[in-house]
């Protein structure tokens, strides 16, 4: 069964061809937009690199890489069949090129289609990564004689007061852990000897927070410190008064920031994708329009062009059994050498 079968005239040939080299290099530029919007999502990964646990989110940023280089190439090949597409002498070149060339233009621009998807649906793996990251991060904030860990302090300060949060959920977390370095302690103090002592593992735990969690914005001057013990301030209520520090925690920061910035990506390559799709589409009508005219002196008859010659089911299967084929032949031959190979 043909599908997408239309008739070609000789001037609706020509434009098809003008049409589809302008298209081209359109899509050409959309490719070098999809290259750079995937170097400006790695990028912004790797600046936050320490307080994320994997590299499984790179897939994206990685993948939007390679099909807007192969968008490059593909459109540029075809910018160049368009020019040759309405010489009769010049076309029948490229009849070897083509197949090889829409299979594997179809696999990249399927490619771009799952990046996209990838995109929106990275959400739960990006959390599980900042999760653990951020849950290290504030564990090794202590560290900065560790090396390794010199920067960690630095990093999750900045990390806090650009983008306004405080700890992994919340500041509770700040709680749980012991982000002031033994270094700064001082062992004689009856407080810090009794806080250490009251602790399972030896830790020195207070219900406070570094600065950095600290709301700029606030016009009472910063409580880090006694957080939760009411009498330690003066006409400050722990439950009911809003505290002046940040209540939103880092993780959600994150996945709100990177989110948001995967989802205008993804919405900007879907376009390129519907581009991209139009340009084979229109240039597999334009080649076997011109196929028609193989064989015929008179170059400006009507022609027919359709987008497949069979069923989808059947296209497929003629680009798969050939690979098939090779496999099926190279595992008999390996098996056949290990039967004769002597003991």
């Amino acid at each position: 069964m043909v599908l997408m079968k239309m008739k070609f005239p000789f001037e609706k040939r020509v434009k098809l061809a003008q049409g589809l080299w302008l298209l081209s290099w359109t899509a050409a530029v959309a490719g070098a937009i999809t290259f750079t919007l995937g170097c400006i999502l790695k990028t912004e990964l790797r600046k936050r690199q320490e307080v994320m646990e994997n590299s499984d989110i790179h897939i994206v940023p990685n993948t939007l890489m390679l099909v807007g280089l192969a968008s490059l190439g593909i459109n540029y090949f075809a910018s160049k069949i368009c020019q040759d597409a309405l010489d009769a002498g010049k076309f029948p070149l490229w009849k070897n090129f083509l197949k090889p060339y829409f299979a594997c233009s179809c696999f990249f621009t399927v490619l771009m289609l799952l990046s996209v998807i990838m995109s929106f649906a990275m959400k739960g793996s990006l959390e599980r990564s900042l999760k653990g990251g951020l849950k290290n991060g504030i564990r090794y904030y202590k560290d900065t004689d560790t090396p390794g860990r010199c920067f960690q302090k630095q990093n999750i300060d900045r990390l806090q007061m650009e983008f306004q949060c405080c700890g992994n959920n919340d500041h509770r977390d700040w709680f749980e852990v012991q982000w002031i370095s033994n270094r700064y302690l001082d062992f004689s103090s009856k407080e810090v000897k009794d806080r250490i002592k009251s602790n399972v593992d030896g830790r020195y735990l207070l219900d406070g927070v570094p600065f950095s969690c600290c709301n700029p914005s606030s016009p009472r001057p910063c409580i880090q410190y006694q957080l939760t013990n009411n009498s330690a301030h003066y006409n400050y209520q722990y439950q009911t008064e809003e505290l002046n520090i940040h209540l939103r925690g880092c993780r959600e920061a994150l996945v709100h920031y990177y989110m948001g910035l995967m989802n205008t990506i993804g919405a900007g390559v879907l376009s390129v994708f519907l581009l991209q799709s139009s340009v084979l589409v229109s240039l597999r009508l334009l080649q076997t329009s011109m196929e028609a005219l193989e064989g015929n002196e008179n170059t400006e008859i009507e022609t027919e062009g359709y987008l497949l010659e069979k069923g989808i089911k059947e296209t497929i299967m003629e680009y798969v059994d050939p690979v098939l084929k090779f496999l099926l032949l190279t595992n008999q031959v390996e098996e056949g050498g290990d039967e004769t190979a002597p003991a």
